[in-house]
């Protein structure tokens, strides 16, 4: 007997706003989220992934480590971590700086960076892949040309490396954007969160969900349109296909 009510969205909040106008501040802090996550986890894990394919012993053991130690730790316990731990491991001046900011902005913080970090990880694990796929001969070629070891690395082998990896990094584009719903355990209201305050104050869970759900599928779509262009825009005959 459950009573359908799509025009809940457009009630007011008694805060001079509506339900859809909550849903649609979720969203814009999610896909902020996710773009800053995005970005922190592509230089870093970038830079994790050649570290390791690097001869020097000590500097691949380090970034295994970084490797594993990121991926061994469920998400939400990393976060938690970021949020009520790490700020207290701080020196004094700078975690009290830390802990006086906006609620928004410090959750906010903590959750980019969280989420930049584990997915850096991952990302090391496929561009870790993707130059080890690679036959001697561009190596080999690069450094009889002339070039350093970092030079090789910059101009032939991580290109190469980064249009084999193009399709796994369109997936952790997407998955940076769906993982950041374990952000509203802290109390930052993106998408999901918006969802279960929708439901709290209008008992109507239904639409609630059903409206989230489509924003994530408008979300992820826009964020696959836009890595398939850049695949296409990067491939290189022979060493990636774009379907």
């Amino acid at each position: 007997m459950y009573h359908w009510n799509w025009g809940v969205f457009f009630a007011p909040t008694g805060t001079g706003d509506t339900y859809l106008g909550w849903l649609l501040s979720g969203f814009g802090l999610t896909v902020a989220l996710g773009l800053v996550a995005w970005v922190i986890a592509l230089v870093l894990g970038i830079g994790v992934g050649v570290a390791r394919t690097l001869p020097q012993r000590p500097v691949s053991i380090l970034a295994a480590a970084y490797v594993e130690l990121l991926r061994d730790i469920p998400l939400m316990v990393q976060l938690f971590t970021f949020y009520f731990v790490v700020p207290e491991l701080l020196p004094a001046e700078m975690g009290m700086r830390v802990k006086r900011m906006n609620p928004l902005a410090q959750q906010f913080l903590a959750a980019a960076i969280c989420l930049g970090l584990y997915t850096s990880a991952r990302i090391a694990e496929q561009v870790r892949a993707g130059i080890g796929s690679l036959a001697s001969g561009p190596r080999n070629s690069a450094l009889a040309l002339g070039l350093t070891l970092p030079q090789a690395y910059r101009h032939v082998l991580l290109p190469l490396a980064l249009r084999i990896i193009m399709p796994p990094l369109s997936s952790e584009f997407m998955t940076v954007f769906k993982n950041s719903a374990v952000a509203s355990m802290i109390g930052l209201l993106e998408l999901a969160a918006q969802g279960r305050q929708l439901v709290d104050y209008t008992s109507q869970p239904y639409e609630a969900f059903i409206a989230v759900t489509a924003l994530y599928l408008v979300l992820n779509m826009s964020a696959l349109r836009v890595m398939r262009w850049v695949e296409a825009r990067t491939r290189v005959p022979g060493f990636a296909t774009v379907k």
